[in-house]
């Protein structure tokens, strides 16, 4: 993971104290609305939203401005992109939270930050860390026999997916999984059979998890299921 800091530049969005968020083009859905992501949401630009693949990623923040801003860094989760604007033309953006773009800031003078509308700032990725969590497995709406759809949540390390596969019941063969939108996976054939085995590959460093027998025989759509598993920090 580089560990340079890079220049970009970042605004804010939403009301001025607030997280942020409202889904977001990843699929996390109301996750985003619920610590550990809420209030650390942040929408990318595309060269580091990578359609979809990006989504999950951590980022530390911070602005450079000695006058009004903090020597503190704020910590991002990718939850969202921007695509116009600011974020167009190939450049470097972050667009945050008001309550995380407000935190940059020194002491008292949040507002005074968000009032300067566009920054400059530098970015560096951070493993990202969920405590207590391990990796889980929502099961998209929809899915079924022969259409299964999943989204990743709560990944530590690198937070990316760069490749998803499935194991059905009593198999050895890893069916490899395509990537449809955000942080969403899904696979067309069947009809599967659970309980599903699930492989995933991450896109940053290609580190490796499986979790054995992780969604049920009797899975259901919309539906979350945790391994007991997650990247080693």
């Amino acid at each position: 993971m580089d560990q340079h800091w890079q220049p970009a530049t970042a605004t804010w969005y939403g009301s001025p104290d607030g997280d942020g968020s409202d889904g977001g083009a990843c699929g996390y859905g109301s996750l985003v609305d619920v610590k550990p992501l809420r209030a650390r949401v942040g929408a990318v630009s595309p060269v580091l939203f990578k359609n979809g693949e990006g989504c999950g990623a951590c980022f530390k923040v911070k602005c450079l401005d000695k006058s009004i801003c903090s020597r503190r860094a704020v910590t991002i989760i990718v939850t969202d992109e921007c695509p116009g604007g600011y974020c167009a033309n190939g450049r470097t953006h972050f667009d945050l939270s008001g309550a995380a773009f407000g935190r940059m800031a020194v002491t008292g003078e949040s507002s005074q930050l968000r009032n300067r509308g566009e920054l400059p700032v530098v970015y560096r990725r951070t493993p990202c860390k969920y405590p207590g969590k391990n990796i889980a497995f929502h099961v998209n709406e929809g899915s079924t026999d022969y259409w299964l759809s999943l989204l990743v949540e709560f990944e530590d390390g690198d937070g990316d997916v760069g490749s998803m596969h499935i194991r059905e019941a009593n198999s050895n063969e890893w069916l490899e999984m395509s990537h449809v939108w955000g942080a969403n996976w899904c696979i067309i054939r069947g009809p599967l059979k659970g309980p599903f085995s699930v492989k995933l590959t991450t896109l940053s460093t290609g580190r490796t998890l499986s979790a054995r027998d992780v969604i049920p025989r009797n899975w259901s759509p919309k539906a979350t299921y945790t391994s007991r598993l997650n990247f080693k920090l």
